[in-house]
C-alpha cells in the first residue's frame, strides 16, 4: 500500500472525466482501493479532517471513490440516478485546494448507483452532509472541482477567514429551494 500526494488545484489530472472499471475485482482496482483507504486515513491522522476521496485526487484517472464515515464505502462507477428534497447551500472544502471553502449548492437527497470491489451492484441514498459528499467526490470523477460550483456575491474564504467568520455558522444550512443573493453569506 502507498501513501499519495494529493493533487492540487491547477493539477490537469483533476479535469480529467475518469474512465470507468471495466472489472472492479482487478488487482489493479485493488491497488488504487488500498491506496485511497490508506492516503485518507494519513490525511485524517495529520489533519483531523477528511471523509472521502477519490481517485483522480491521488493521480489515478478511474471512476472509484472511497469514503470513510460509520464504516469503510468503497464506491466504483458510481452515478446519481435520483435527486430529490430542496438544495441547501454549505460551504465544501477539499483536500485538492486545502486552505479553501467555497459556498456551493447541494441537492438535500441523492440516490446513487455504483458497483463494489466485488463487482456486485449497489444502491445507496443518502441526506445533508452524506449528499454533500458523494456529489462532491463523484463531482472529481467527472472534473468538476468545487470552485466551478461557486455560488453567491463572495463565495470564496481561506481556511483561516472561515475560522474567524464563519465558524459558528452550521456547516450544513437548512434546505433552500434555489438560491438567491438574500441566501449568500453574510461577513
Amino acid at each position: 500500500m502507498t501513501i499519495h500526494r494529493i493533487r492540487l488545484l491547477g493539477d490537469p489530472i483533476l479535469r480529467t472525466k475518469c474512465e470507468p472499471i471495466k472489472n472492479p475485482r482487478s488487482p489493479a482496482v485493488r491497488i488504487v482501493a488500498d491506496s485511497l483507504q490508506e492516503t485518507l486515513r494519513d490525511l485524517r491522522a495529520s489533519s483531523g479532517l477528511g471523509r472521502g476521496l477519490s481517485a483522480p485526487q491521488i493521480g489515478a484517472p478511474i471512476r472509484l471513490i472511497y469514503i470513510e464515515i460509520d464504516e469503510p464505502l468503497f464506491l466504483v462507477n458510481p452515478e446519481i440516478v435520483d435527486i430529490g428534497g430542496s438544495d441547501f447551500g454549505v460551504w465544501d472544502d477539499c483536500f485538492s485546494a486545502p486552505n479553501l471553502l467555497v459556498r456551493v449548492m447541494r441537492a438535500w437527497r441523492i440516490t446513487v448507483r455504483y458497483q463494489d470491489l466485488k463487482g456486485r451492484s449497489q444502491e445507496l441514498t443518502a441526506e445533508q452532509d452524506l449528499a454533500e459528499l458523494l456529489q462532491h467526490e463523484i463531482d472529481h470523477l467527472d472534473g468538476v472541482l468545487m470552485v466551478d460550483r461557486a455560488i453567491g456575491l463572495d463565495p470564496f474564504c481561506y481556511r483561516e477567514e472561515w475560522n474567524q467568520h464563519h465558524a459558528n455558522e452550521a456547516r450544513y444550512g437548512e434546505p433552500e429551494p434555489r438560491w438567491s443573493p438574500a441566501a449568500a453569506p453574510v461577513g
